[in-house]
C-alpha cells in the first residue's frame, strides 16, 4: 500500500537492500519503533508511526471451521458433536427417530460402534457407523415431533411432497436471482491510493476473515454485476468495518450509501461510528431517525435528494415514499430478518436496482443454505476479534446480593453495567432499588418510550461514562458497542427469544475485558419447556462464534415453517429442515444443470466383515467426539478426503489403534463399493459374496465370461450375489482385492 501512495506522488522508492540515499526505502521488519542514525544520515519510520498504532495481533482465541465448498451443508459443519440422548434425529430412508446413545454390538464376529435409534411402537434401528451420514438431528417442529414407522410407507411419502414442494420452491428461487445476475450492476473502478490510505487508518489489525469479507466485496464492486453479499459473522466480529469500507467505495465512486437498520438505537451507533471512521474524508454522513425534529429530517432528506449527503443511516424511516435519492449505489442493511413483510417488500424492488450488502449475526438458517446452494453470495467471518474472551454466563432465580455484588465487582474495575428490565411500567422502580443497593453506582434509566430528545441525552451521558448503570429494556438489544460496559444484569430472562438472549449478552465484553452476564429467572415451576431449552443453550454455547449454533438451536425451538414461507411448515416438520434444505439444494442443481456425482445418491452399501472397526474409549474418550468424527468420516466422498481425515485423528488423537485403522479402511472400502454400485458385501473365512445393486458398473458380457471360464473361483447364486473364492486377512487386504476385481469386471478389461 505505501509503495502505491509513494508512487502516486512521484516520490521515489525501493523495496530491496542494500539501502540507498535519496530514496525512500521500504524494508519488511519488525521494530518497537523509529529511531535515527545520524552517523549515516539514515531516519527509520514504522508503519505505525506513519499512520497509527494499531492492537497488537495476538489472538488465540479457537476458530470455528467454515464450509470448505459450496455443497457442504451445514449440517456436515455442526455434525453431531451436540446430540443428545433424547434428541430427534432424520434417517434419510427411515424417517423420524429418537437417538438412544451410541453402543457396541458384536456382528460376524467383530465388534463396531452403532447408533441406537427408536422408532414409533418402541421398534429399535441399530444404525452402523460408517452409515451414519444417513442421519441429521431433526429441526424442525421442536416439541412436536412425530415417529414415524420402521417398514411402513409414511416417510417415503412424505418425502415425496416435500420433494414436489422443494422443487416449485426452487423454481420461485431460480426466478428470482436470475432476474438480479441479468441486470448490469455498476461498476466499479479497483480502490485507488484514496481507498489504501483510508485502509491504514483502521486502528486495528482485520482478523483473517474480514480481508477475504473485504476483498470479496470489493471484486463484487468491480465485477459489473449488481451484488448481492451476505456478511455472516458473530455479535462484534467487525462485520461494520466491512460495511465501512463498501461505502466508501461507493462514495468515491460518486456514489450514494443508504444503511438501513431495524433500530434507532442502532442508527445513533452506526452514524457515530462511520463519522468517526471518515472524519479526514470529505464525506457527508446524516441519519433520519425519530431523534432528529421534522424540520431536520426534511431539511436532510432534500439534501439527499439533490445530492449533498453521501451517506444516510436510519431505520425503516429510509424506505418511506418522501425518501429520495440522487444517485444511489450500495444498500447496506443491518439485520435484515428484523424487518417486517411490508419492508421486505420494498427491499425487494431496491435489490433489483442497487448493490445490496446484507450484515447479520443470528443468520436465518434459510439464507444461509441458501448461500451455500449458490444461490447468494455469503462471507462468514469466524475468526474473533484480538484478545477477545468468551463471557461468562449465570442462570439463577432473582438475588439482590448477586445483584449488588455484580454491579460493584464492576465499579471496582473501572467499568459500566446494562440493567435489562423488560417492563416501562416498573422500570423506575427498579432503578431506585438499584440506587439503594449500590449507592456509589450513577444510575440512569432509557427505553422506548421516552421523549426522543431525553433518550438522545440519556444514551449520550451512557456512552460518555457519565453513569455507569444503565436500567434499560431491549432496545440495547442491537447497537450499542462500549467497550467499557462488560457485565449485563437481565431479569425475566425466560420471556425473551433465544437470538434476544443472544444479542442482549452481546452488549458486554467487547473489549479486552472479561465479560459477565447474569441472567435471572423466576422459580423453575414456572418456566414453559421452551423457555428451559432456551436458557440451556444460552448457557451451553459461550464461546466465541456461537451464533451460527444460536440460530440452529432457535430454529429448532421456533420450528422452520415461517423461513420458507407458512405453506412450507408441513413439509419442513415431516422431513426435517435439514432434509428439506438438502431436496431444494438438490432441485435447484436439478434446474441448473449442473453436473451431479452420481455416486452421491447411490444406496449406501451395508458391508459386514470380521475385522473390529471403531475408534476406542480410550482412544477418543468423549462420545461427542467419536460422533462428529464417525459423521464426517461417513461422509466423505473422495480418497483425500479420508486422508486428510485420518491425517487430523492421528494429530489429535495419536497413532491409530488397529481397529481405528479398520475404521479408516472400512470407510475406503465403502467409497469403492459405491463407485461400483454394490448394495451389500460380506467377508466370509475364505469367500466374499457382493450384490450388485441397479447401476452396478460391473459390464455383464465380462461378468458371464469370468463365470463360465473360472468357475472354480465365481458363482452367481439365484438372488443375483456374486461369490468370489477369496481369503482377506484384514481391511487393507480386502479393499486391493476388490481393486482387482473391479478391475477384471469392468468394460475393457483384458
Amino acid at each position: 500500500r505505501f509503495k502505491v501512495l509513494l508512487a502516486e506522488r512521484g516520490i521515489p522508492n525501493r523495496t530491496q537492500l542494500p539501502i540507498f540515499q535519496s530514496v525512500v526505502n521500504l524494508v519488511l521488519g519488525t521494530v518497537s519503533s523509529g529511531f535515527e542514525w545520524t552517523a549515516d544520515g539514515i531516519t527509520l519510520l514504522t508503519e505505525d508511526e506513519i499512520f497509527r498504532r494499531r492492537e497488537p495481533q495476538t489472538s488465540t482465541a479457537k476458530k470455528i471451521r467454515e464450509p470448505t465448498s459450496n455443497s457442504e451443508s451445514w449440517s456436515e459443519i455442526q455434525s453431531l458433536s451436540d446430540l443428545m440422548t433424547g434428541d430427534y434425529v432424520v434417517h434419510k430412508d427411515h424417517g423420524i427417530g429418537q437417538y438412544h446413545g451410541l453402543i457396541r454390538l458384536t456382528l460376524s464376529g467383530a465388534p463396531s460402534d452403532f447408533l441406537q435409534l427408536e422408532y414409533a411402537g418402541k421398534d429399535k434401528l441399530y444404525l452402523p457407523i460408517y452409515r451414519l451420514n444417513l442421519v441429521q438431528k431433526y429441526v424442525g417442529a421442536g416439541d412436536q415431533a412425530k415417529l414415524d414407522r420402521l417398514g411402513s410407507q409414511q416417510f417415503a411419502v412424505a418425502k415425496e411432497k416435500a420433494q414436489d414442494s422443494a422443487k416449485k420452491l426452487a423454481i420461485n428461487l431460480l426466478q428470482l436471482y436470475a432476474e438480479r445476475k441479468m441486470r448490469p450492476g455498476i461498476r466499479f473502478s479497483p480502490p485507488d491510493s484514496d481507498y489504501l490510505l483510508f485502509e491504514e487508518k483502521f486502528p486495528f489489525n482485520e482478523t483473517p476473515d474480514q480481508i477475504k469479507a473485504i476483498r470479496a466485496v470489493l471484486n463484487d464492486l468491480e465485477s459489473g454485476q449488481m451484488m448481492d453479499r451476505l456478511i455472516c459473522g458473530d455479535v462484534g466480529y467487525g462485520k461494520t468495518e466491512v460495511a465501512i469500507r463498501a461505502a466508501f467505495r461507493a462514495v468515491s465512486e460518486g456514489k450514494q450509501v443508504a444503511v438501513l437498520v431495524p433500530t434507532t438505537i442502532l442508527a445513533l451507533q452506526h452514524e457515530q461510528t462511520f463519522k468517526a471512521r471518515m472524519k479526514d474524508d470529505p464525506i457527508v454522513i446524516e441519519s433520519v431517525t425519530r431523534f432528529k425534529s421534522a424540520r431536520q429530517q426534511k431539511d436532510i432528506l432534500q439534501a439527499l435528494a439533490s445530492g449533498r449527503v453521501d451517506i444516510i443511516i436510519g431505520t425503516h424511516r429510509i424506505l418511506s415514499r418522501d425518501v429520495s435519492f440522487n444517485d444511489l449505489g450500495l444498500l447496506i442493511i443491518d439485520e435484515e430478518h428484523r424487518f417486517g413483510v411490508e419492508h421486505k417488500e420494498k427491499l425487494k424492488t431496491f435489490k433489483l436496482n442497487t448493490h445490496v450488502l446484507t450484515l447479520t449475526a443470528t443468520p436465518i438458517p434459510r439464507t444461509l443454505h441458501m448461500s451455500l446452494s449458490g444461490l447468494r453470495d455469503i462471507s462468514l467471518i469466524n475468526t474473533p476479534p484480538v484478545n477477545r474472551l468468551p463471557i461468562r454466563t449465570f442462570v439463577s432465580k432473582y438475588d439482590e446480593s448477586v445483584v449488588k455484588k455484580a454491579i460493584e465487582f464492576e465499579l471496582a474495575r473501572g467499568g459500566q453495567t446494562f440493567f435489562l428490565h423488560n417492563r416501562v411500567q416498573t422500570i423506575e422502580k427498579t432503578a431506585n432499588r438499584l440506587r439503594e443497593l449500590v449507592p456509589s453506582a450513577q444510575v440512569i434509566v432509557a427505553h422506548g418510550q421516552m421523549e426522543e430528545s431525553v433518550l438522545e441525552k440519556t444514551i449520550a451521558s451512557f456512552y460518555q461514562g457519565a453513569a455507569n448503570v444503565l436500567v434499560t429494556t431491549t432496545i440495547i438489544e442491537s447497537g450499542l458497542d462500549l467497550p467499557t460496559a462488560n457485565t449485563i444484569l437481565i431479569t425475566r430472562a425466560d420471556n425473551l427469544g433465544l437470538a434476544q438472549l443472544y444479542q442482549v449478552r452481546g452488549r458486554v465484553g467487547r473489549g479486552q475485558q472479561r465479560g459477565y452476564a447474569y441472567l435471572f429467572i423466576p422459580e423453575e415451576g414456572l418456566l414453559s419447556n421452551d423457555a428451559l431449552r432456551r436458557l440451556e443453550v444460552i448457557q451451553k454455547f459461550v464461546e466465541l462464534g456461537s451464533g451460527f449454533n444460536i440460530a440452529s438451536h432457535d430454529l429448532e425451538i421456533r420450528g422452520g415453517g415461517d423461513l420458507l414461507g407458512p405453506q412450507q411448515s408441513g413439509n419442513i416438520g415431516a422431513v426435517g429442515f435439514e432434509l428439506f434444505m438438502e431436496l431444494l439444494e438438490e432441485a435447484i442443481r436439478e434446474l441448473q444443470n449442473q453436473p451431479v456425482n452420481p455416486e452421491i445418491n447411490r444406496k449406501e452399501p451395508e458391508i459386514r466383515t470380521p475385522f473390529p472397526a471403531y475408534f476406542s474409549e480410550d482412544y477418543v474418550p468423549d462420545v461427542r467426539q467419536r460422533l462428529s468424527l464417525y459423521r464426517r468420516l461417513s461422509a466423505s466422498q473422495q480418497e483425500t478426503t479420508i486422508d486428510s481425515l485420518e491425517e487430523e485423528v492421528r494429530d489429535r488423537f495419536g497413532s491409530l489403534p488397529p481397529e481405528a485403522q479398520n475404521l479408516i479402511w472400512l470407510i475406503r472400502v465403502k467409497l469403492q463399493l459405491k463407485k461400483l454400485g454394490v448394495d451389500a458385501l460380506t467377508v466370509g473365512a475364505d469367500k466374499i459374496s457382493l450384490l450388485p445393486g441397479k447401476e452396478s458398473s460391473f459390464d455383464p458380457v465380462r461378468t458371464v465370461a469370468l463365470l463360465s471360464s473360472h468357475s472354480e473361483r465365481y458363482q452367481l447364486t439365484p438372488d443375483s450375489k456374486l461369490i468370489v473364492q477369496l481369503t482377506v486377512s484384514s481391511i487393507q487386504d480386502l479393499f486391493f482385492a476388490l481393486e482387482k476385481l473391479s478391475q477384471d469386471f469392468s468394460a475393457g478389461a483384458s
